[in-house]
């Protein structure tokens, strides 16, 4: 028996492989419990506003498109978003006023991240 220890995005397993000679049969592998996801904290200074526009999909911000204090009508483009070699446009989800826009050109975001609020 060997013992090696080996870790996976970020996870360690411990584990233990049987050494067998090539006519006796392998045993079928046995998975070691998958861990819970950690839950993240939500930060302490979260963005105004009563809309939160956020990120579908991890990406690059191309161009943002609304500022802080621009009226914005539901459907119009607040910023694009280029994933996976694709431009994305993201789009109001109701008419109202930018609030804040935490995001900047050229930054990398990840699924989730408050793009901009809208009041």
């Amino acid at each position: 028996m060997k013992n090696y220890t080996i870790t996976v995005n970020g996870t360690v397993y411990q584990v233990t492989v049987e050494e067998t000679s090539e006519t006796a049969p392998v045993a079928a592998p046995v998975s070691a419990p998958v861990p819970k996801p950690v839950q993240q904290e939500a930060p302490k200074s979260a963005p105004s506003g009563r809309v939160r526009v956020v990120a579908p999909m991890p990406g690059k911000i191309l161009s943002v498109r609304a500022k802080s204090g621009d009226a914005v009508k539901k459907g119009q483009v607040l910023l694009i978003l280029e994933a996976m070699k694709m431009e994305n446009e993201i789009v109001a989800p109701e008419d109202g006023t930018v609030g804040d826009v935490p995001v900047r050109e050229g930054a990398s975001v990840e699924a989730g991240n408050v793009l901009m609020t809208l009041n």
